[in-house]
């Protein structure tokens, strides 16, 4: 299998980044700086901003691209699949690196997140030979029923800048199986990993216009994606206000839509738990990948038996962790993606003091990194869960400790909140652990695990204003990607 040249992202020479539409690189004339918020005077990119009317293009380019894709069969798109999935891992490294540089993860995150992009090309490269239907009798004698999938036509991805490559894989990659074509439009803060995906998508021997990228503002560039009338699906993963507004333009079109929108997620840690496991879940949870995950533990609800010791041990961890510069291989967590988050993360570690919390850890600037935006995990104890740093996503390192009477009161507490995306519990007990699993009132639930990580072949999604409709990731993605036709067929 042949493979590009690697390009040296590790050089600080800024990349050039354009859009593809119907198998072409454009510009605009538009561009737009992409800054490393670890080093604010390196220029990871440049990026090429579309018009609107490029937008339409690349609608209409999926459009002429459909039947053609439609027909190039389930073995020519498998095989597809598998090329991207096969190049992501030879050079993952490299791609990590990138990765690292424009949104902040530390260098083995940023790799494991390449990795795990090429781990969902393959899974559904293998889905795309899978497409099943079911054929049964009708109530009516001598009369057959045979129900098909089929894909949607073109499919508008809008993706995040926390996962800037595995968010779009596992988007892109189930879209492309089912027989889709796709626009994507990146986030504007991470859109180089977004692009590199695009470049060897375009090499991958699909027709021409069948994946489409389109680079901008999601207020201009997205907007226009989610009103096109061409664009029979939307899947977006953002924030909760953003979201709405999706769903509202879509159903006012009759257009499917599939939104992912954050959590507020809660670990709850009981008096019989293994002190040690519960802190390593605790500050991976909330504090790795800069608590820039919308599955972070940004509650901890912990038993008063246990809460001092945990508080103290949790202290003594956050001590050890080392916030620098993500390619450093001593480093643990990197920067806030950009000076908006950090001045939003800061703004909240000040609120939840104003609001009668004790910082018992961090929440400044980390010394001598005063290029970049380095912020020292914040951990807020004597919360309540009426706080708004109780309430409110932060999407930083800032985490609040809320103690509890006992394990009634931790679940109420995990369940009280509008969110409900992923919880935790860290106890040995058999029965609390089953109990919980039943009572919590969220799509993901963990036992004794960071409340964030995740399979890829298994669904992923939560419940309240964390999500709204069919699961993403494995193969319950095909119940947003295809739709159901039934057919009557005379015997």
């Amino acid at each position: 299998m042949a493979y590009a040249n690697q390009i040296q992202y590790s050089n600080p020479a800024p990349l050039t980044l354009n859009s593809l539409i119907g198998g072409e690189w454009v510009t605009s004339g538009n561009v737009s700086n992409v800054y490393s918020p670890a080093d604010l005077d390196q220029v990871v990119a440049v990026c090429n901003t579309v018009t609107a009317e490029q937008v339409d293009s690349a609608v209409s380019a999926g459009q002429a691209a459909f039947e053609a894709n439609r027909n190039l069969g389930t073995q020519a798109r498998a095989d597809s699949l598998e090329f991207v999935a096969a190049e992501l891992l030879h050079r993952k490294q490299e791609l990590g690196v990138l990765l690292a540089r424009e949104e902040g993860k530390t260098l083995p995150e940023a790799v494991g997140e390449v990795t795990r992009a090429a781990y969902i090309f393959r899974f559904f490269a293998a889905e795309a030979i899978r497409i099943s239907g079911e054929l049964g009798e009708s109530v009516r004698p001598g009369v057959r029923v045979e129900v098909m999938r089929e894909a949607l036509g073109v499919v508008g991805i809008i993706t995040p800048w926390n996962f800037p490559i595995a968010i779009p894989a596992w988007k892109i990659a189930p879209a492309l199986a089912y027989g889709n074509s796709v626009v994507m439009k990146p986030a504007e803060l991470a859109p180089a990993s977004s692009h590199a995906l695009a470049e060897i998508i375009s090499r991958s021997g699909l027709p021409a216009g069948t994946f489409n990228l389109v680079l901008g503002s999601g207020s201009k560039v997205g907007q226009r994606l989610i009103e096109h009338p061409g664009v029979a699906a939307v899947s977006f993963t953002g924030s909760q206000q953003v979201g709405a507004g999706i769903a509202a333009t879509c159903v006012s079109r009759g257009a499917k839509y599939q939104l992912e929108m954050g959590g507020k997620n809660p670990l709850v840690v009981l008096d019989d738990a293994d002190v040690a496991v519960a802190v390593e879940a605790a500050v991976n949870g909330a504090f790795f990948s800069t608590g820039q995950r919308c599955t972070a533990s940004s509650r901890l609800i912990v038993t008063k038996g246990i809460h001092d010791e945990f508080v103290e041990k949790t202290v003594d961890r956050l001590r050890d962790l080392v916030v620098g510069d993500p390619l450093d291989t001593a480093t643990d967590i990197g920067p806030v993606v950009d000076e908006r988050q950090y001045r939003k993360n800061a703004e909240y570690v000040e609120i939840g003091q104003t609001e009668g919390c004790e910082l018992a850890f961090g929440g400044g600037r980390v010394s001598g990194y005063e290029n970049g935006f380095f912020q020292v995990p914040a951990l807020l104890v004597n919360a309540t869960n009426q706080m708004r740093v109780s309430t409110e996503e932060i999407f930083g390192p800032v985490a609040t400790v809320i103690k509890v009477d006992d394990y009634d009161a931790a679940v109420a507490t995990a369940n009280d909140t509008e969110f409900g995306l992923s919880a935790g519990i860290c106890t040995q007990s058999h029965r609390f652990a089953t109990d919980f699993k039943l009572k919590s009132q969220s799509g993901l639930v963990m036992v004794n695990l960071p409340t964030a990580g995740l399979d890829y072949h298994v669904p992923f999604g939560g419940v309240g204003a964390s999500s709204y409709g069919a699961r993403e990731q494995g193969v319950h993605a095909r119940e947003f990607y295809t739709r159901t036709k039934t057919v009557y067929d005379l015997a």
